[in-house]
């Protein structure tokens, strides 16, 4: 079988809470990661500014804007045009009465391929999200792109296998997930970062796909409703091989440009051998639709 080679890109860097600063820096790394030969490049969740949903504050909603004629968007559409890359983009959207943390999907050409709204809105200390995002409605999907059929989820849709799954069995060659995860403001002894990498490693190899992970790196201070809450940001972005395995991995503190070369071909005739789409049991899986497991 002829090979069909792609190199995927995940990059990492801290954000200011300045738009025109934070996006300059992601062309600057959407640039270098296009140097470095990367045909799709991922870049951090809600990158525009600082994570905000540290609190809970009416003012916050400001920073929410529609989906038709994003200037971020729209940049974004100019860069890789010119580059001939794939950018997923993601922003804080505005839906008339509605907000979602979604992310726009820019094809190699400019093209605009859609949109995918999250799904799982987490709500703890430090990340307040359902304060801010309705559950997204469009569902798991699946963009063609030029060089490979991308799933693309968000942040804490990483942490849910039906997620990664679902994308998938509708094609995903490469799944994508743009994160924002750090320290625990309510627990400092608790780090999230290996359990984090070894869920989605288990996604990459559950399903025999490589996986992009890009996280933000640095400290940010946030004024909430009650004082002033803090989360450093881990990075620890990474890209997994179809077995699970690390193949580039970013450290806690730097700026970091991961590139990692598959394959999809190969990858895919060792996908169908192996099994685990031909012997899955679809008709027992219906206690998955229940909240408690019951049988529906």
């Amino acid at each position: 079988m002829e090979g069909r080679r792609v190199i995927v890109s995940a990059l990492q860097f801290a954000c200011t809470d300045d738009v025109s600063t934070n996006v300059a820096t992601a062309e600057r790394l959407v640039r270098d990661a296009h140097s470095k030969g990367a045909n799709i490049i991922l870049i951090q969740e809600l990158f525009e500014g600082y994570y905000f949903c540290q609190a809970q504050r009416e003012d916050f909603f400001q920073r929410a804007k529609p989906y038709k004629n994003h200037p971020t968007i729209m940049r974004m559409q100019k860069l890789a045009k010119e580059l001939g890359v794939v950018i997923p983009v993601s922003f804080f959207e505005l839906a008339n009465n509605a907000h979602y943390n979604s992310i726009a999907i820019i094809d190699a050409d400019g093209t605009d391929l859609g949109l995918y709204r999250k799904s799982h809105i987490p709500d703890g200390p430090g990340y307040q999200e359902k304060f801010y995002f309705n559950p997204g409605d469009t569902g798991f999907k699946v963009f063609q792109t030029k060089f490979a059929k991308i799933g693309v989820a968000i942040c804490w849709d990483q942490w849910f296998p039906e997620a990664a799954r679902a994308m998938v069995l509708q094609g995903a060659e490469i799944l994508l997930y743009p994160t924002a995860i750090g320290s625990e403001p309510q627990d400092d002894g608790l780090d999230s970062r290996d359990h984090w990498k070894r869920v989605m490693q288990g996604h990459a190899g559950a399903n025999l796909v490589p996986l992009v992970a890009s996280n933000r790196i640095g400290k940010e201070t946030v004024l909430t409703e009650h004082g002033t809450s803090e989360i450093t940001f881990y990075g620890n972005s990474f890209i997994a091989g179809p077995t699970g395995e690390i193949v580039a991995t970013a450290d806690d503190k730097n700026e970091d440009i991961l590139v990692a070369e598959f394959d999809l071909n190969k990858i895919k005739a060792k996908r169908h051998s192996w099994g685990v789409f031909r012997d899955r049991r679809p008709d027992l899986y219906k206690v998955l639709l229940t909240l408690d497991g019951s049988q529906p």
